[in-house]
């Protein structure tokens, strides 16, 4: 029987509902990969593979463990890994691309993309694999580049670019050297077209996030869309424009998805900067948080969708909606599903872009920050019913021990609480969802022929308090190096660092008494080139490298900034104290447990089918606190078999869970933590589960290089 065959009976299966027993599903040399970022272009991050299920996943064992090499104290890996033609292709946490034999681990290549200007900064969550009638590539970005390497091989592709890579710096209306921005998640691929979205700087002066296509044989641009509307263009009306400011953000750094018979590529952006004040950008900000579905040929817009008005608390749009068909009140509907950092899923009819269920635009409070103006009102879906809780009261507060209730009550009682979309504040907003969800950018499985979703989700509030800084432009002081270099720390890295330097360990680590570490040319290179997940700051001129590095070694004396006033006297910006999540006193966060959920919806109906704890920490254990769940970060895949596949928790397990009921049915503690999406394929009759555990990352765990996978033991 060839393969074509084997693939054809499966498909007939797994539509008639049975499930066979373990090496019946899978014929002797069938072949079936997982050959794109989330499994398919509908990121469905589904497998009709049935031959690991529920009946016998307990036996599941390590088939065999690849070590990249290349991890450092603050690495990562967040690679969703793909399997082509029986090969695994994947990125370490020094950002390598690697070919393994799929069935074995063996290394059939690396390919390392250092260069001067990025040297292995940041994450990769994936890569792009494209065929022509003669010619196999790989696509995967780094830094600011894209490459294209010969899937075989591992050469550069000379003919593609400059010698086999482009700058994705150019064609966004600003001059190259300018310009902040890398691309985390791959591309997706439509014709011989790569589309992409980018990660771009979230404060003031980031670069726009406008999507872009180019040709997949030779690296030209073909069309972009502008996020951050141009004048003339529909919904430049939604911003309060001021003179000689650089509008940036409205990204779609989570990714894309592809509805192949329509020829439309769907698109979710995130937040316009600066995050978290928008006195500067007033109105309900278009195309920022946004669903939109673009020409996947010209990049021409056909419908777009709102989720947040006029974003300040970074709620983006984390990760590319999925795309299936569900049965809505008797009638079959291809849909797309946008799951939120909010806990919010939006269901919105493929065609048109209009929801499937009710959303109802509620009132909320008002900003107290001057210049600011919050919009008045946010969407509430009816359904599907929300996957974390939305705002926190004192009820709500962490109750794990007397201790910690005491130490976050005196702490809540000082700040702004209240329901979700409560704006930042300068006395602190107390933000929940926080900054990491609700959903991540994993974002969530679907179950195509059951309609039904599977989210992990954190949920863990965050401090969002404000601080007013001087105007670069209006501040005559600006002219000395060293004031130079604080306001290029403020609006470049301050929100991850804090205002006074003082991280927020260990995940953003604290930059004061820096000069007994580090030497200032070492200094430099680090924010030059990058580190781990820091990116790099490849457009600071050497001037402005040396203005940060002398403020970061030799800063002058920290001063309250409230109510300061430039020096021309115009009003003060406002920047976010660090990314700060409101913790008792020892680390645990300040909300009532769970901390991280499993949850399966059902989008036929909207309702919630059940939801689990995810994770536990063994020092509350052992005190005798049920399991807690804990931040999470890495999707799950679902499968025909019935389960659930999920790494992603502070524990460092990975476990298969029952997708019908929840149950837990196996779990493998690994080498290091699994903050990735895993991914299932099967060669020659067997089926393999691998996931990557990288570790550290912003769980702020050890960190790893390990790829590993399982198989059930052969009999």
């Amino acid at each position: 029987m060839d393969k074509s065959c084997c693939l054809l009976l499966g498909i007939c299966c797994l539509l008639a509902g049975c499930r066979p027993d373990a090496g019946e599903s899978i014929a002797a040399g069938a072949f079936m990969e997982w050959s794109t970022y989330r499994g398919d272009p509908t990121s469905s991050q589904f497998s009709g593979h049935d031959q690991i299920n529920s009946g016998n996943v307990k036996s599941l064992q390590p088939a065999w463990t690849y070590r990249t090499g290349g991890a450092g104290s603050k690495s990562t890996i967040e690679c969703n890994p793909i399997v082509v033609n029986g090969r695994l292709y994947g990125t370490s946490p020094d950002l390598k691309v690697f070919a393994l034999d799929a069935a074995t681990g063996t290394e059939h290549w690396v390919f390392d993309p250092a260069t001067k200007h990025n040297l292995h900064s940041g994450v990769n969550r994936g890569l792009t694999h494209w065929a022509g009638k003669a010619d196999d590539r790989i696509l995967f970005t780094s830094g600011h580049f894209l490459y294209a390497l010969d899937a075989v091989g591992g050469q550069l592709i000379p003919s593609f670019g400059d010698s086999g890579r482009i700058d994705l710096r150019y064609h966004l209306e600003m001059e190259p050297e300018a310009v902040s921005l890398t691309v985390t998640s791959p591309g997706v691929v439509f014709g011989d077209l790569i589309i992409l979205g980018s990660a771009v700087g979230e404060g003031y002066g980031a670069s726009p996030g406008h999507v872009r296509a180019y040709d997949v044989r030779t690296g030209e641009w073909q069309w972009t869309f502008h996020t951050i509307p141009q004048p003339g263009q529909l919904g430049y009306d939604t911003w309060q424009w001021e003179e000689g400011e650089q509008y940036g953000g409205a990204n779609a750094w989570g990714g894309l998805s592809l509805d192949e018979k329509r020829g439309w590529v769907f698109v979710a952006t995130g937040s316009a900067a600066f995050d978290f004040y928008g006195g500067n950008r007033l109105g309900a900000n278009l195309f920022a948080n946004c669903v939109l579905a673009l020409d996947a040929r010209t990049g021409e817009r056909q419908w777009h969708y709102q989720t947040v008005h006029h974003d300040i608390w970074d709620y983006d749009l984390p990760c590319a909606p999925n795309l299936l068909t569900i049965r809505h009140e008797g009638i079959e509907r291809e849909v797309v599903v946008q799951p939120t950092k909010m806990g919010h899923i939006f269901v919105l009819d493929r065609e048109t872009g209009q929801p499937v269920f009710p959303v109802e635009e509620r009132p909320l409070p008002i900003s107290t920050v001057p210049g600011e103006i919050a919009w008045p009102t946010q969407p509430f879906p009816s359904l599907p019913e929300p996957f974390t809780r939305q705002g926190i009261t004192e009820a709500d507060l962490s109750n794990i021990t007397p201790e910690s209730e005491e130490f976050v009550r005196e702490q809540f009682r000082s700040m702004r609480g209240g329901t979700i979309f409560t704006p930042p504040s300068l006395e602190g907003t107390v933000s929940m969802p926080g900054t990491r969800g609700g959903a991540e950018w994993s974002g969530a499985a679907v179950d195509p022929h059951r309609g039904i979703l599977y989210i992990n989700a954190n949920e863990i509030p965050n401090i969002l308090q404000l601080k007013a800084v001087e105007q670069t432009a209006a501040s005559e002081d600006t002219k000395t190096p060293m004031a130079r270099g604080r306001q290029l720390f403020q609006n470049n890295c301050s929100t991850c660092h804090g205002l006074e330097r003082q991280g927020a360990p260990p995940i953003y680590p604290s930059l004061l008494g820096l000069k007994e570490k580090y030497p200032a040319a070492e200094v430099m290179q680090l924010i030059r080139t990058g580190k781990g997940s820091m990116p790099g700051f490849a457009q600071f001129s050497e001037e402005e490298l040396a203005a940060i590095t002398a403020f970061l070694l030799d800063p002058p004396q920290v001063t309250d900034t409230a109510g300061v006033q430039a020096a021309s006297g115009t009003a003060p910006r406002y920047l976010i104290n660090g990314y700060r999540q409101f913790l008792d006193q020892d680390g645990y966060p300040g909300i009532r447990p769970p901390w991280g959920t499993l949850s399966a919806i059902d989008l036929n109906t909207g309702k919630r089918r059940w939801r689990k704890v995810l994770g536990e920490y063994p020092a509350l254990r052992e005190k005798g606190i049920p399991a807690t769940g804990t931040q999470n970060l890495g999707g799950c895949i679902v499968t025909a078999g019935g389960l659930l596949f999920i790494g992603a928790t502070q524990d460092e397990m990975f476990r298969a869970f029952d997708s019908e009921n929840g149950d837990l049915l196996w779990e493998y503690q690994l080498p290091a933590g699994g903050y990735a999406t895993p991914s299932t394929y099967a060669i020659d009759g067997k089926q393999y589960v691998v996931i990557a555990a990288g570790g550290g990352g912003k769980n702020g765990t050890a960190a790893g290089d390990y790829y590993l996978a399982f198989a059930l033991e052969d009999r």
